[in-house]
């Protein structure tokens, strides 16, 4: 017999174009039961739970007009329960300190910018000063 993994994790894309097939009313209705169907049919369990950030997302543009596709992450546990969740991207974790970073630069260039605009305007306010007198 094969082993079950303790967590098996998958990330997929779902297609729920297939919504608008049915009545307007009924869409985002159809869209959950399709995630539901797609989670049973990929990772082999009946039991499959969704979580609240994914139901809102789905539920946040209304009852007849769900989204077209959704990327959701499945985790099925060793007691045969899937998980389904939004997916967030993980390089963009890696890419974070990179953007910091950048922000750290670019207060210092904003003070040498500072500093030249400051420097241009003295001599601006000498010259009209001088032509007072």
């Amino acid at each position: 017999m094969a082993t079950v993994e303790e967590n098996l994790t998958r990330v997929y894309t779902i297609n729920l174009g297939r919504a608008w097939l049915t009545p307007e009313h009924k869409r985002t209705d159809r869209v959950i039961n399709m995630i539901r169907e797609f989670a049973t049919k990929h990772m082999k369990s009946d039991e499959v739970k969704l979580e609240q950030d994914l139901n809102r997302q789905i539920w946040s543009r209304g009852k007849t007009n769900p989204p077209r596709k959704v990327r959701v992450k499945m985790v099925k546990d060793e007691d045969g329960v899937v998980t389904v969740s939004l997916y967030e991207d993980v390089p963009a974790a890696t890419e974070a300190p990179a953007a910091a970073e950048e922000e750290e630069k670019k207060p210092e260039a904003a003070s040498v910018e500072t500093a030249t605009a400051v420097a241009a305007e003295e001599p601006k306010a000498e010259e009209s000063k001088s032509q007072t007198s």
